[in-house]
């Protein structure tokens, strides 16, 4: 089960991070592999280490925010393996504050790369898997997508991955007739470039403790198996799914 050989799959915000655990572990299960990043460098160093599982790799700068640029991407990605049979929207970036504090320019800024960009991704690359009637369209939200939270105002961040909970169901709905599905993946504490300053501090180490029944922070790895599931074959009759790795943060 879950093998992902002969498939295609298209990874952002590979250069670092759980997109780039994503690169990972898709390659480990067969899949030939698109990764899109605004770090080119990063992502030509990864293709030698994917290039190792015997799959094919294809880097290709992208900023999400940029309709050009992943218009650009969708079309190498055709012209190369033609097709595109996975998604996984992995890039993301956010303006920490909150709302009585945060200007236009932050809002704007973190609302664009997390959330508008599933949006733009899912039309670039869901045209191609319409033209095969199939697909996997898996949005990595946050489980601050579902709740609130009392220790770091980020209310930009908390609006942008609850805009991509509830467009995955959307567009659940909308593409299903075409063999594509969309789920979302809702990851909880997970040390990232982003978040690795605030999660090593005393203070949040022992709010993680209190708050996550599993009293700690999820480990490199711990989100692969629920985006392979959800990108194989055997979860064809699952989709509009939100589906938390948080250590049980969003349980109680």
């Amino acid at each position: 089960m879950f093998n992902l050989k002969g498939r295609v799959a298209v990874i952002s915000g590979a250069s670092s991070g759980l997109g780039k655990q994503m690169c990972r572990a898709f390659a480990k299960q067969g899949a030939d592999l698109v990764i899109l990043a605004r770090r080119i460098e990063r992502l030509e160093e990864l293709k030698v280490e994917l290039e190792q599982e015997g799959v094919r790799v294809l880097p290709v700068k992208c900023d999400v925010t940029s309709t050009e640029e992943i218009n650009a991407a969708a079309e190498q990605a055709k012209a190369t393996y033609g097709k595109v049979d996975i998604l996984v929207n992995c890039a993301g970036s956010s303006k920490d504050k909150g709302a009585l504090e945060m200007t236009d320019e932050e809002w704007d800024f973190t609302i664009a790369t997390d959330m508008t960009s599933v949006f733009k991704m899912t039309r670039a690359f869901g045209n191609i898997m319409k033209e095969n009637n199939y697909g996997r369209i898996i949005n990595i939200a946050s489980m601050y997508g579902m709740v609130g939270n009392t220790e770091i105002p980020t209310i930009a961040y908390h609006s942008s991955k609850g805009g991509v909970v509830n467009y995955t169901r959307a567009a659940a709905a909308e593409l299903a007739k075409y063999g594509i599905t969309v789920n979302s993946i809702c990851p909880g504490y997970f040390y990232t470039e982003l978040t690795t300053a605030v999660l090593d501090t005393d203070m949040f180490q022992q709010f993680a403790k209190s708050h996550v029944p599993m009293q700690r922070y999820g480990k490199e790895g711990e989100l692969n198996a629920a985006a392979i599931f959800l990108a194989s074959d055997e979860a064809s009759y699952v989709t509009g799914v939100i589906l938390p790795v948080d250590g049980g943060y969003t349980c109680v």
